[in-house]
C-alpha cells in the first residue's frame, strides 16, 4: 500500500477536528431530512399498495391460464357408401343445411324402389283379405242353408221311417188271416229297411252340413282377425311396409351429408372414392360464433367468484386493444387433475400439496365474436369482477 493511500485512510478514521458547529448542525439536519423523506416514501408506497389491494386487487381475480373452446359438431354419415363428391375444404365457413359430402345413392335408390313395391303388394294383399271376408260370409250363409236343408231332410226321413214301420205292422197283423199276401209283406219290410237307411243317410248329411258350417265360420273368423278394427290404410302389415318405405327414403336423403350447425370446417378427413362407414368422423364444424372461454383459476382465487359476474378478457391474438366482455356461467365438476388421463396419486407417502385449478366457464358476447372471431384453443387473459 502506498504512503498516500495510508494517509488518506488515517485522515478518514480521525474525527473532523476542523468541522465547525454550524457545519456539524447542517450535516445533522440534512441527515434528519433524508430519513424523513425515506420514511415518507415508505409510508406512501405502503399506503399505495394497501389502497391497490383493498380497492382494486381484492375486487378482481385474474388468470392467463384461459383458452377458447366451443361445442364442436362432428360430421358423421348415418349410412355407408362410396364418397361421390366433397364440396368443402378446411377453413371454409358453412351454414346449417349446406351440403358437405355426397355419397353414391345407387344402392339407396334400389332399396327405395324395393320398399315401394313391397308396400304396393302389401296394400293389395290387405284389400284381398277385406274382399275375402265378404266371400267367406256368403259361404257361411250357404252352409247354414245346407244345414237347414239337412234338418228338413232328416225330419222327412223320420216321417218316412215311421210310416213304413206302421205299414209293416198293419200287414203283419193281416198276414195271419190271409188278407195280405207274402209279396205285400215283403214289400213293406223292404220299405222299412229303405226308410231306415234313408234316415241314417240324412243324419250323416246333417252332421256334414253342421261341420261345413263350423269350418266356414272358422275360416271367416280367421280372416276377420287379420282385418279386425282396421282399414286397408291402417292395417299393421301396411303400416310396417310404409315404415320400411319411409326408412328407405330417409336413407336415400342421408346420402347427402349436410352441415349440422353454422361454423367453420376443420379436420377434413374424407376424399372422393373413399367408402364412408356409419359413425366415422369425416370432418368437424366449429361454431366460432358460439365460442366460450374456460379459465383455469387457482382454488384460492374462487372464494368470491359466482355465476353471473362480469368478466373482461383479452386475447393474445388481438392484444389488449380488443377487450371482450363475458359472464361467468358456472364451474366445472372437477379440477383439471381429477379428469387427467393419469390422475394424481395423492394417497402416497411422498405427498406434496399442489394448488389445484378449477375450470370456470365464461360466456362471450356474440356481437364481439362477430366483430373479432376467436378460434378454439387460443390463449386468453380473464379478469373477473368479484365486487358484486
Amino acid at each position: 500500500m502506498s504512503s498516500d493511500t495510508t494517509a488518506i485512510a488515517q485522515d478518514a478514521a480521525l474525527p473532523l477536528i476542523d468541522e465547525t458547529p454550524e457545519a456539524r448542525a447542517e450535516r445533522t439536519g440534512k441527515r434528519k431530512h433524508l430519513f424523513l423523506w425515506l420514511a415518507a416514501a415508505v409510508l406512501v408506497l405502503g399506503g399505495g399498495y394497501y389502497a391497490y389491494d383493498h380497492f382494486i386487487a381484492s375486487r378482481h381475480v385474474t388468470t392467463n391460464n384461459a383458452y377458447v373452446g366451443a361445442n364442436v359438431a362432428q360430421v358423421t354419415p348415418l349410412v355407408g357408401g362410396p364418397v361421390l363428391e366433397v364440396l368443402v375444404e378446411d377453413t371454409m365457413p358453412v351454414k346449417r343445411g349446406d351440403i358437405l359430402v355426397r355419397l353414391d345413392d345407387t344402392d339407396a335408390k334400389i332399396a327405395l324402389a324395393r320398399a315401394e313395391a313391397e308396400l304396393a303388394l302389401t296394400e293389395r294383399r290387405v284389400r284381398s283379405l277385406v274382399a275375402t271376408d265378404g266371400g267367406l260370409g256368403a259361404q257361411v250363409e250357404a252352409r247354414i242353408a245346407d244345414q237347414a236343408r239337412a234338418e228338413a231332410g232328416l225330419t222327412s226321413a223320420r216321417a218316412d221311417l215311421e210310416r213304413a214301420r206302421i205299414d209293416l205292422q198293419r200287414r203283419e197283423a193281416l198276414a195271419a188271416s190271409g188278407s195280405v199276401s207274402g209279396e205285400e209283406l215283403t214289400i213293406a219290410r223292404n220299405a222299412l229297411s229303405t226308410a231306415t237307411a234313408n234316415l241314417k243317410a240324412t243324419e250323416a248329411e246333417r252332421a256334414q252340413a253342421a261341420a261345413n258350417r263350423t269350418a266356414a265360420m272358422g275360416t271367416r273368423n280367421a280372416n276377420r282377425v287379420l282385418i279386425d278394427n282396421t282399414t286397408p290404410g291402417t292395417h299393421p302389415e301396411v303400416l310396417a311396409a310404409r315404415a320400411a318405405r319411409d326408412q328407405a327414403k330417409i336413407d336415400l336423403e342421408r346420402t347427402v351429408i349436410r352441415a349440422p350447425i353454422d361454423g367453420v370446417v376443420s379436420r377434413r378427413q374424407v376424399q372422393p372414392g373413399q367408402r364412408a362407414q356409419p359413425g366415422a368422423v369425416l370432418m368437424v364444424v366449429v361454431p366460432t360464433h358460439a365460442a366460450y372461454v374456460d379459465a383455469n383459476f387457482k382454488e384460492v382465487q374462487l372464494e368470491k367468484v359466482r355465476p353471473g359476474q362480469s368478466v373482461k378478457l383479452t386475447s393474445d391474438l388481438y392484444g389488449k386493444k380488443v377487450e371482450y366482455r363475458g359472464t361467468v356461467v358456472g364451474f366445472s365438476g372437477g379440477t383439471g387433475s381429477a379428469f387427467a388421463i393419469v390422475p394424481a396419486q395423492n394417497a402416497t407417502g411422498n405427498w406434496i400439496k399442489v394448488v389445484q385449478r378449477l375450470p370456470v366457464r365464461i360466456r362471450l358476447d356474440p356481437k364481439q365474436l362477430a366483430e373479432h372471431p376467436l378460434q378454439v384453443g387460443l390463449s386468453m387473459t380473464a379478469r373477473i369482477d368479484v365486487s358484486n
